[in-house]
């Protein structure tokens, strides 16, 4: 039986060697040679390769990829389109009626099952659910709250998921849905620290609520004097708050998107968001849970709204905006633009499918 034991486990060990193993090659490769450029084998080296998905009058900023083969995106004009076929084809399967909505987020359990969320002010922001592939969609939950602007969710597993709001009354606003969404209700307030003289989420990818594990999730702010990073351990009943070292003290600029690896280990992307506005110390990363947090020691070069760490890697993560891509491969410390295309958000699974979507319709998938 012990002998059973251990060749399983060490089947285990050496996938996980070789998925790591293959990761680090892709990255190595897409640092070191151009995009479309081949290597000595004549092979395409790892790439963004953009995906036709007929919509070019529709910006995709919320995004979430399933695996290399099943994506899916939400965007303006109340659009979401699903691909079953690594972006071979995409079918158009946006809620009816949605057309006058925003939709800035969606979180995909499979390809049949996903939950979109739509921003704006008072009943412009939505949480539509489907369990049909988006054939059909139930809306779930529609604010009443003028005060209120949703702006991201996120799920910690199929059940148990989260939605944030601009402080209303001095506190940023958590919505709660324990069975996926089908329903939601307000979670209290009193675990949530005041907010700052204008500080607010930004709705840019649909990364400024992320959840890594069962209870852990972290809420990006700007807007303010300060740009910070919330935290909560209880699935949003109780907050702690400390600064970012990415600069705040302007309505465009902030915290944009958060990653945790795990629950320890974090990154943060942002800047200023109008076009040509320099966006220095725009990025930051974390090695305890979010408690506190270091500046790049080389930044991306300009402002990012989304960022995704590389599967099955502890080091290796993309970061993107409309000017371009970059990749840390030391966890943070250091980024370097590898890719100038605009997108604004970034998506990876553990079948090495990476994914990134934006504007004029466009979704790529990285390929190796």
């Amino acid at each position: 039986m012990r002998r059973s034991g251990n060749t399983r486990r060490t089947r285990r060990t050496h996938r996980r060697v070789t998925a790591a193993a293959a990761c680090a090659a892709a990255l190595a490769a897409l640092t070191a040679v151009p995009a479309q450029a081949h290597g000595p084998d004549g092979r395409t080296a790892p790439h963004w390769s953009v995906k036709d998905t007929g919509t070019p009058e529709v910006r995709f900023r919320g995004l979430s990829a399933v695996s290399r083969g099943t994506a899916w995106v939400a965007g303006s004009h109340g659009t979401v389109l699903r691909t079953t076929d690594g972006g071979g084809s995409w079918r158009n399967v946006s809620p009816p009626g949605s057309g006058e909505l925003q939709f800035r987020d969606i979180e995909a359990f499979d390809a049949r099952r996903a939950v979109v969320l739509a921003i704006g002010e008072g009943e412009a922001s939505r949480v539509y659910r489907t369990d049909d592939g988006g054939a059909t969609w139930t809306e779930s939950f529609r604010n009443t709250d003028a005060r209120a602007f949703y702006d991201c969710l996120t799920f910690f597993d199929h059940r148990h998921g989260l939605a944030m709001s601009d402080p209303v009354d001095g506190r940023f606003r958590i919505l709660s849905t324990r069975d996926g969404g089908r329903s939601w209700r307000v979670l209290p307030d009193g675990g949530m620290p005041p907010a700052l003289e204008g500080e607010a989420g930004f709705a840019a990818s649909g990364q400024c609520l992320v959840s890594s594990g069962p209870k852990d999730v972290w809420l990006a702010t700007g807007g303010a004097a300060r740009a910070r990073v919330l935290h909560s351990a209880d699935r949003g009943r109780t907050w702690t708050v400390t600064d970012s070292p990415i600069p705040g003290g302007d309505p465009a600029r902030g915290v944009f998107a958060l990653a945790f690896r795990d629950r320890a280990h974090g990154l943060a992307v942002g800047g200023d968001f109008r076009p040509g506005e320099a966006s220095p110390d725009a990025a930051a990363r974390s090695a305890d849970g979010g408690r506190t947090w270091r500046p790049a020691g080389a930044p991306p070069s300009s402002y990012r709204s989304g960022v995704a760490w590389l599967p099955h890697s502890s080091t290796a993560a993309l970061a993107v905006g409309p000017t371009g891509t970059d990749l840390t491969t030391d966890a943070g410390r250091t980024w370097r633009t590898v890719d100038t295309g605009s997108y604004d958000t970034v998506d990876c699974t553990p079948d090495h499918g990476c994914w990134a979507a934006g504007e004029k319709g466009r979704v790529a998938r990285l390929e190796h």
